[in-house]
């Protein structure tokens, strides 16, 4: 608390020098004392009153709803960036240091490209040591790592810090305002132009509620950002300068990750805070109120309005809706159809089934087809409103049918048959085979019984005469009589008969078909 009246008491020192230095006859220079000393007394006052509780919410009843003591103000989900409230939200303001979001995003995102480290250590220049307002007085040659810097730009504010963060990044100042420009262009943030890196008042350093809200959702998406947004307090050079976090949302909130304070004497008091309940994540952004506890409780006054009126809800399936595409002149007659949803929609917590998509999907389609081709596109409609679409895509690819790749059907399938008709003589063979075992045990048991019965036939020469020629032709007429247990007899035969004709339908449906799909190629 020592500290906090000291800071108090440097803040009024330092609006004093700036009326000395105006009555010496330099109000240029005087100007600029006032912005720095009305900073540092914000500031001061505000860290008065960091333990005490948030100021009440202000009633909102809707998204005209027009009772915010603020200039401007959106509130929007953090995932679809749907927006539930909004109040003059695109009135070019400016930004104070919620400037600063841009700042940390750009650092995040070279963070995660390998470009920096944590463990950098940065060199303070001489202009970042000389910046004023919010600061952690770093002094020229200064030595901080890239971690520290980052805790006392998203934690209290520091202009200097700021600069030295920018100055690593990008080499100079001005290069790292030119990224920041860039970046604020590529993410549709029409109506904002960076004179600077810290938010302090300049002309043309301009912004708005909702492009702030843009960049505050896409920094949201580092999770890495909360190790900083969300510290209360921390402390760097071994102790001995204490970081406050400005934003009271972060301490008294319930679920609160952030964001960003900002104060000047021409932005006002300006807020872009972020929390999440329920797997509901919210931005809110308020620019202009007149005073720090109204922009408190303009923020905590949408927050509660969110989370009170509006659930997440995922995207129903659609997959028994779908039917594969009927493919062209394809080696494949059809196509399956595969997607992605995007995530969570945000809807009214009284219509929570208010999430209805149309389905547009072509018939058929011409040969070749990619992997991954469009064929389709599914609109999401939320209270009549169409708030986003994905696509329906092929899930594989096809290609298309020639007289070469017909022709290679045919042979294949040719092959496939005839591989058929080889397995089936073969186990033909087995059973003739088991057959003419059988047929051999009972001559066999013939010729014992003869020996047996002690006859001599064999060895007499009627046995051996012409006259018993004829025999031969009665006892192959009595063959299948004798064989009815055989595999050769003409009813076992049948099976092999009907395999032969089976063969023969095969043969001509494989051609007729190998014809149709050669027509159908051409």
């Amino acid at each position: 608390m020592v500290k906090r009246i000291c800071a108090v008491l440097l803040g009024l020192i330092l609006s004093l020098s700036c009326f000395a230095v105006h009555a010496s006859g330099a109000p240029e220079m005087a100007e600029e004392a006032y912005e720095d000393a009305y900073m540092e007394v914000e500031e001061s006052l505000e860290m008065l009153k960091l333990d005490e509780e948030l100021p009440e919410a202000i009633a909102v009843s809707g998204i005209a709803d027009d009772s915010l003591p603020a200039k401007s103000a959106i509130m929007l989900d953090q995932v679809q960036g749907q927006v539930l409230y909004e109040k003059n939200a695109d009135e070019q303001l400016p930004p104070a240091s919620i400037t600063k979001v841009m700042t940390l995003l750009l650092a995040m995102e070279e963070l995660e490209s390998g470009r920096i480290s944590l463990d950098d250590v940065v060199v303070a220049s001489d202009y970042a040591a000389s910046m004023g307002g919010s600061q952690i007085w770093l002094k020229p040659g200064e030595e901080m790592t890239l971690n520290d810097l980052l805790k006392a730009v998203a934690i209290s504010s520091a202009n200097d810090a700021s600069v030295a963060v920018g100055e690593h990044i990008a080499g100079t100042n001005d290069a790292f305002v030119d990224m920041m420009n860039i970046r604020a262009q590529e993410l549709g943030m029409v109506n904002t132009h960076f004179i600077n890196c810290t938010g302090l008042d300049e002309p043309g350093h301009l912004t708005t509620a909702r492009d702030v809200a843009i960049m505050s959702r896409e920094l949201m998406k580092h999770k890495r950002i909360r190790d900083y947004s969300t510290v209360w307090m921390d402390s760097l050079r071994g102790g001995e300068t204490e970081l406050v976090n400005t934003n009271r949302l972060v301490r008294f909130y319930n679920g609160s990750t952030g964001l960003k304070t900002g104060t000047t004497n021409g932005a006002g008091s300006c807020l872009s805070a972020t929390a999440e309940r329920d797997g509901l994540g919210l931005v809110t952004v308020v620019m202009g109120c007149p005073t720090s506890d109204e922009r408190f409780a303009s923020a905590r006054s949408l927050l509660d309005y969110g989370f009170a009126n509006y659930t997440s809800a995922p995207v129903p399936p659609i997959d028994n809706q779908l039917t594969p595409v009927k493919v062209i002149h394809g080696v494949e007659s059809t196509v399956g159809i595969t997607y992605e949803p995007p995530g969570n929609f945000v809807v009214d917590k009284r219509n929570a089934e208010a999430i209805t998509q149309e389905i547009t999907l072509v018939p058929d389609v011409e040969a070749p087809v990619a992997e991954g081709q469009i064929l389709g596109k599914v609109e999401i409609i939320i209270d009549g409103n169409n708030v986003a679409s994905y696509d329906l895509k092929a899930k594989t690819e096809c290609g298309r049918m020639t007289v070469y790749k017909a022709f290679s059907k045919l042979l294949s399938a040719l092959c496939n048959m005839a591989g058929r008709e080889g397995a089936a003589p073969e186990e033909s063979g087995e059973a003739e085979e088991t057959g003419d075992a059988s047929e051999a045990a009972p001559e066999n048991a013939s010729g014992e019984n003869a020996s047996d019965s002690g006859g001599n036939a064999a060895d007499t020469p009627d046995a051996n005469s012409g006259d018993n020629a004829p025999a031969a032709p009665n006892s192959g007429e009595n063959m299948p009589g004798s064989n009815e247990g055989g595999a050769s007899t003409p009813e076992n035969n049948s099976g092999s008969a009907n395999t032969g004709e089976n063969a023969e339908a095969d043969e001509d449906v494989m051609i007729q078909s190998s014809v149709a799909i050669t027509l159908r190629a051409d």
